[in-house]
């Protein structure tokens, strides 16, 4: 059929300038390129990983070409071809300006271009006097003769008048107009799989110039302009002055001792980072859940040190990565992994563990493309990356991935062969809705969110199940385990997610390399996922001062507090009080604090949340 026909040349069209663009901007540093080291193959590879990004962005573009077709399958419509050549014009002039200003930046940034790049335009002498004048000029030339070169094949060799379709038959024009939109969908999407591409679909090596150029640079701006606009639209976390508000936070951050209580037997152990999905402290009996949800966890906690008064800042898996990995806390409105340009602004524990020797890996059963963190797992540079499809042999899965039973199995074979020390993080998924593990739902008593509790329940199994294994290993007795949610969930409690009591989640140390006084031991010290990369580097000997948010657990003069995010306010604690705050429309949502200090006590975590959401921005 014609339509098709013709669509179809546009597709190709544009998949072929995508990948010219890479070619140009590969060429242009490949001094960079060959000074890194890098393979050939893996230089190639960039493109193969580029495809999907590619094919999305292009389905994106071919919508308005399609509507032109629509209209010209059934009336004469000459305009139609003028407004096809013009529309194609403009985004090859878009696309190829965006990436030719993108080969200026990435020297400088080593970034992709990005919405805190385009903010510089708005001052253009000072775009134009950091570029040397024969720099600028030659980037002036690049772009007209690329614009003229692409223009002139698409002119040439891929548009074809479509003033005659409309004589197709009735049924061309019907299969045209109800199979297209749906392979444009599918093209935009990234496939028919539970989840939707992102550009983390596009990373693939620990040389960041080939992440850079595999993701594609119109999907990247576009989606990067979108995301800041939104936040520039409710950026409504601004209460007072910025020097009041950051004099309050670092009054509230400072500790009067920087000191810290070892609690490790050994100087440089391995450490295991297990973060369970969606665990809430309500699925923990010591924590005041009820008995039986999670009886191995329960058992574990003889063996270890458990945190009660422990807070998840936010309520997403990427914010939970932020947290324990950049001690960034969780963020209103946007993300830590919607933002690959800050990723370089931010301290990386697992950076800093690798500086000092270890060997770091992630384990996931499902699909790290997920709200892109696999972007920023590979911008911290763990040495291996272990997903969904890494997993091989006949292992349980459901909707989302390899089930939990496999992630152990995998991990517990792995870790026999792992160079020492090592810094093996992993996150379990089974406990993640549609809720499809195998085997018996035993809790039926309990209503509602059974079946959340009966997917906890069979991730305990398997961790317990991991437990028996590690302890028979040579290594565990120099192992560090830190198992932990990521963030929470809502359980048969029910409590509302503007409540400290949903926040609060479990996070128990133990393992070898805990030193016997602290086994069966609880601390009710008041912290945060944001802590994590401070308390563990201070146990290690390695400084954290460029954690700003990041407090040492173990620091007996350490400030207590807890914060969260709502997407429209905050959640401020004390180990006396707390205040919820929603900053759409002001007002208390609920509060612990006597009416006549609650101005001063709010004001701190208005300060707090100011000062986060001002540096985010700042990266």
């Amino acid at each position: 059929m014609r339509q098709f026909i013709l669509l179809l040349r546009q597709l190709l069209f544009w998949m072929g300038v995508f990948a010219t663009e890479r070619a140009v901007f590969l060429i242009w540093y490949s001094r960079q390129v060959i000074r890194e080291q890098i393979p050939f193959s893996q230089v190639l590879l960039s493109f193969l990983h580029a495809l999907r990004l590619d094919l999305s962005t292009a389905s994106y573009i071919l919508v308005v070409p399609f509507f032109l077709l629509f209209i010209q399958s059934f009336v004469h419509a000459g305009w139609a071809n003028r407004l096809n050549r013009i529309y194609s014009f403009l985004i090859i002039f878009i696309y190829t300006l965006v990436s030719v200003s993108e080969i200026g930046l990435f020297g400088e940034w080593k970034t992709k271009l990005s919405y805190k790049a385009l903010v510089y335009l708005r001052h253009p002498s000072e775009v134009f006097n950091s570029v040397s004048n024969n720099d600028l000029i030659l980037f002036i030339l690049i772009l007209i003769i690329q614009v003229a070169l692409f223009y002139f094949f698409y002119q040439r060799f891929i548009f074809r008048k479509s003033e005659n379709i409309q004589k197709g038959s009735i049924f061309e024009k019907v299969a045209f107009i109800i199979i297209t939109p749906i392979l444009l969908f599918v093209g935009i999407r990234g496939g028919v799989g539970q989840i939707p591409i992102t550009a983390s679909d596009s990373y693939f090596s620990k040389h960041s110039t080939l992440n850079v150029v595999a993701v594609n640079n119109l999907y990247n701006v576009t989606f990067s302009v979108i995301d800041d606009y939104q936040i520039e639209e409710q950026n409504y976390f601004k209460f007072m002055p910025d020097n009041e508000a950051l004099a309050i936070v670092n009054k509230i951050q400072k500790s009067e001792k920087d000191t810290t209580v070892n609690i490790l037997n050994t100087k440089k152990p391995n450490i295991v980072m297990i973060l369970l999905e969606s665990w809430s402290a309500d699925l923990i009996e010591t924590l005041s859940g009820d008995t039986g949800i999670t009886p191995r966890f329960h058992n574990l906690e003889k063996e270890g040190l458990l945190f009660t008064q422990f807070y998840a800042s936010g309520n997403r898996t990427q914010q939970g990565m932020g947290s324990v990995f950049a001690g960034l806390p969780g963020l209103p409105v946007t993300t830590l992994t919607d933002h690959p340009e800050k990723y370089d602004s931010l301290p990386s524990l697992v950076r800093l563990l690798n500086n000092d020797g270890y060997y770091s890996a992630f384990y996931f059963g499902g699909d790290l493309n997920y709200g892109n963190i696999k972007s920023y797992l590979v911008y911290n540079g763990f040495d291996r990356l272990v997903e969904w499809k890494d997993f091989s042999g006949n292992l349980p899965e459901g909707k989302l991935g390899v089930q939990d039973e496999g992630l152990f199995k995998r991990i517990a074979k792995d870790m026999v062969s792992l160079p020492n020390p090592f810094f093996l993080a992993t996150l379990t998924l089974s406990s993640h809705s549609p809720y499809d593990f195998p085997g018996p739902h035993p809790i039926d008593w309990l209503e509602p969110e059974s079946e959340f509790l009966n997917s906890a329940h069979y991730t305990d199994k398997w961790l317990g199940e991991f437990f028996k294994q590690a302890k028979r290993k040579p290594w565990y007795d120099s192992t560090l385990f830190i198992v932990m949610a990521d963030h929470s969930h809502l359980t048969n409690r029910h409590q509302h997610i503007d409540q400290f009591g949903y926040r609060k989640i479990p996070v128990l140390f133990l393992g070898g390399a805990l030193k016997k006084e602290y086994r069966n031991t609880r601390s009710n010290h008041l912290c945060g996922n944001a802590d994590i990369p401070a308390t563990l580097l201070a146990q290690l000997g390695i400084p954290h001062n460029q954690f700003f948010w990041s407090r040492d657990m173990f620091n007996p003069w350490s400030p207590e507090f807890a914060y969260f995010e709502l997407t429209d306010g905050f959640g401020w604690k004390r180990p006396d009080r707390y205040i919820v705050y929603n900053v759409t429309v002001p007002f208390v949502v609920s509060t612990d604090v006597p009416k006549k200090q609650q101005n001063a006590f709010l004001k701190e975590g208005q300060a707090y949340v100011q000062v986060l959401f001002s540096k985010f921005l700042g990266y």
